[in-house]
């Protein structure tokens, strides 16, 4: 499953999204692309009171902090 990770410099939110990411049983088989908003202005609009993010390729469903790595395998099937 490909997963769009939006982030951002220096980014500490960030930073423990992904330790829960990297916490859930299906880490090893997601392809993650992660995004720096900074990129992007529209990215920036949508985004940039939010991150991180994370939003799945195949429904578009997204998820926001704050989340758990339980969250996150509720949010993955």
């Amino acid at each position: 499953m490909k997963l769009f990770f939006y982030t951002g410099p220096q980014c500490s939110l960030c930073d423990l999204a992904d330790e829960e990411l990297k916490a859930t049983t299906h880490y090893a088989t997601l392809q993650i692309e992660k995004v720096n908003i900074r990129n992007s202005t529209d990215l920036y609009h949508l985004y940039g009171a939010r991150i991180p993010v994370l939003k799945r390729e195949d429904n578009n469903k997204e998820i926001g902090w704050p989340f758990s790595s339980a969250d996150l395998e509720e949010f993955l099937q």
